[in-house]
């Protein structure tokens, strides 16, 4: 406490470029050959600038204090631009707030450096109270747009609620990340939208959007899935008919709630989705990333869809702000195949995962579906058995097996 104002911030900006300057490297305690992790979280709260929490004059504050602290960083929408990945993160302060900040790295696994001003989202006539977990999609019409959850109380709770809130998707669009031009929410004839994600082709000359459906905020009640609508003018946007093109279901992985993640990717074999489910559990709920895949022509008509996941909870990664979670509403693909994709836990900090476009396509295809109920999951399990056995005889030699 005695130190002076000049060697305690000497020593802040130290361990602040040497956090931001910390090579990454592949996690060498887990493997399943669909991803691979890397060690250390890429974004988390200490990567924020020191000028954003601390007010750096001695005269007006001689101790230090942190004035503005940041809670974590997480839920990234991602994009590659000029050469560079970009995520723009869901930046949570001490009070609760959320707002969006750009991060851009050269290598995208490491080196992030946030930009020197958060994102200032322009509101519509109803102020949002909270903003988050925006996508970024650059759409075929030129423009780059954001779609985010946008959160407000629920003016129909009575005064002593002050929980209840509504959820609805909020829609903006740039040219650079940085000037935003925010448009109306989305309508949809569902009460309320959370994880909305726009389809960066028209489809039928159409705006083209994943929705998620929900009764209240938590809930989501008759919406159960991830659905799918077209809008003919995105700065009027509305939803006429919505239909579920992945539903929830009982015992699985999502069998509480599940939505649409990062923006889809286009491969030859048609649109890879990466989403995440949510189970309930004695813990609570555990929210999971899966994948599936559409057709090219009809991207609102899965083609394959593997069961279970392909990404849980992975030691550190289950402790948090809010436990047991992993989300993911940004990935990259790049024009030599690799696919980075950006991934939170715990509504605390951002980690990455690479991949290939042609291992995704692989496990979308060559995984068994649920088959719903235990007996078919034992069947599968056997045949795998077999095949392995028969591809090898000496596999069935071990002791205790016959």
């Amino acid at each position: 406490m005695k130190r002076s104002f000049q060697h305690q911030l000497v020593l802040l900006q130290k361990d602040h470029e040497q956090l931001l300057t910390r090579p990454n490297e592949v996690e060498p305690g887990w493997y399943n050959g669909i991803v691979q992790r890397y060690k250390y979280p890429v974004l988390t709260a200490a990567h924020t600038p020191i000028f954003w929490r601390y007010d750096l004059n001695p005269e007006t504050n001689p101790y230090l204090l942190e004035r503005l602290g940041v809670n974590g960083v997480f839920n990234t929408g991602a994009m590659e631009k000029d050469g560079k990945i970009l995520l723009i993160a869901r930046v949570e302060g001490y009070d609760r707030k959320s707002f969006f900040a750009v991060a851009e790295s050269q290598s995208g696994v490491d080196g992030f450096r946030f930009w020197d001003y958060p994102v200032e989202m322009p509101e519509t006539n109803v102020p949002d109270t909270n903003v988050y977990d925006i996508r970024l999609t650059k759409h075929a019409d030129g423009w780059i747009y954001g779609i985010f959850c946008t959160e407000r109380k629920n003016p129909n709770a009575p005064p002593e609620d002050l929980s209840s809130a509504i959820a609805q998707a909020g829609i903006a669009r740039t040219r650079d990340l940085k000037v935003w031009e925010r448009l109306p929410d989305l309508r949809t004839l569902s009460p309320q939208q959370r994880n909305v994600v726009l389809h960066p082709e028209f489809v039928d000359g159409q705006y083209a959007f994943y929705t998620r459906p929900m009764d209240e905020f938590i809930t989501v009640g008759g919406g159960g899935g991830i659905g799918w609508g077209l809008c003919r003018d995105i700065t009027n946007p509305i939803i006429e008919k919505e239909i579920i093109i992945d539903a929830r279901a009982y015992h699985t992985i999502k069998e509480m709630k599940n939505g649409a993640g990062a923006v889809p990717i286009k491969t030859k074999e048609g649109w890879l989705h990466i989403a995440h489910g949510v189970r309930a559990c004695a813990a609570g709920l555990r929210y999971v990333l899966y994948a599936f895949l559409c057709d090219l022509e009809r991207p609102e008509r899965i083609t394959y869809r593997p069961g279970g996941y392909f990404m849980a909870p992975f030691g550190e990664e289950r402790v948090g702000d809010v436990s047991n979670v992993l989300f993911c509403n940004g990935a990259v693909a790049c024009e030599n195949g690799e696919i980075f994709i950006y991934y939170a836990s715990s509504d605390t900090r951002t980690h990455v995962a690479t991949t290939t476009v042609e291992r995704m396509l692989d496990y979308v295809k060559n995984t068994p579906e649920d088959g719903l109920r235990s007996s078919v999951s034992v069947a599968q399990r056997v045949a795998l058995i077999n095949k392995n056995f028969e591809n090898d005889p000496g596999l069935s030699s071990r002791p205790g097996i016959t």
